[in-house]
């Protein structure tokens, strides 16, 4: 009986250790296919990096493209009023990055000093050194171009040039001693105009005398011989520009200033037959304005009141 009993002992213990056994591999084998699946489906660390990167690239790629979108050869900006790179009187009007080539009326050029302002102007003080081509000219009477200032043809005419617009030219005449700049537009001293032919050498019958540095800085003024209402001024004491007095006086040389005609003695009978007598004294001495015997008053009139009537 113990002998049996020993017997059922041992069986029963070693059944308990092959179920333990076959837990333990039971365990270990779905142990090892969860790592063989994980294992088949991790990517690797670099490949992770690599894709990750060339995301990102595609986005970048994605907003470049979106960019160049917004702006277009032309436009520097999506919105605004750019010039053309070679043509002064051309440019561009750029609605959402989309360029609308315009033209200035002929003799105007693009004015670019702000984007957000369209405006064509006259050429002076406009820098056309890097864009120098203009559109084709419609030239008409005295006018090259359909707009803006033009010297006389005759190169020897210094002081008369023409205004145009839109081909119709209108003659004027710069007052005496100044001569029409072609690079400004306007009338100027003939040493700054510096206009071929129409220099002061060329336009006075008169050169400035030599004199020291002391008197050369205060710019000494000479009379003209040949008008006494006109003088020189000696800028630097060496060039001479034409000035003068206002009408009835004249250059009084011993003072070097204007004063009336008829207290020079040299002078004193220069505009006869030109002005009457009565004339002159009225320019010298003009009458003072007469004051109203009664004038008007600033002050408000009192507002009516109500005025209760008067008992009966």
């Amino acid at each position: 009986m113990k002998s049996a009993a020993i017997l059922l002992c041992c069986l029963l213990a070693l059944e308990a250790t092959s179920a333990a056994m076959s837990r333990k591999q039971e365990a270990a084998e779905i142990n090892r296919r969860k790592h063989g699946q994980s294992a088949l489906y991790k990517r690797p660390p670099s490949r992770v990096a690599a894709v990750a990167t060339a995301d990102e690239d595609d986005e970048d790629e994605d907003h470049t493209v979106s960019s160049s979108s917004e702006v277009s050869e032309g436009c520097p900006e999506p919105n605004g009023y750019f010039p053309d790179a070679e043509q002064c009187d051309k440019y561009y009007d750029c609605q959402d990055g989309k360029p609308h080539e315009k033209l200035c009326p002929d003799g105007l050029v693009f004015n670019d000093f702000s984007p957000q302002h369209e405006k064509c102007d006259l050429p002076f003080g406009i820098d056309c050194s890097k864009r120098p081509k203009l559109q084709k000219p419609k030239p008409s009477a005295h006018c090259p171009r359909m707009h803006g200032y033009f010297g006389h043809e005759d190169p020897t005419n210094c002081n008369t040039f023409y205004y145009c617009v839109e081909g119709k030219f209108n003659m004027i005449k710069c007052p005496d001693g100044l001569v029409f700049s072609e690079k400004t537009g306007i009338c100027n001293w003939p040493d700054e105009a510096q206009k071929a032919g129409c220099g002061s050498k060329e336009l006075f019958n008169f050169t400035c005398p030599k004199v020291d540095e002391s008197i050369a800085a205060t710019h000494p003024r000479y009379p003209d011989a040949e008008d006494c209402q006109f003088f020189y001024v000696c800028i630097n004491g060496e060039t001479p520009r034409r000035s003068g007095c206002k009408l009835g006086q004249a250059f009084d040389e011993s003072t070097g200033k204007c004063d009336w005609a008829r207290k020079i003695p040299e002078c004193k009978d220069w505009y006869k037959g030109v002005l009457t007598d009565a004339e002159l004294d009225a320019l010298e001495n003009p009458p003072k304005p007469v004051k109203s015997a009664n004038p008007s008053s600033r002050r408000k009139g009192a507002r009516p009141r109500d005025v209760e009537p008067a008992e009966e």
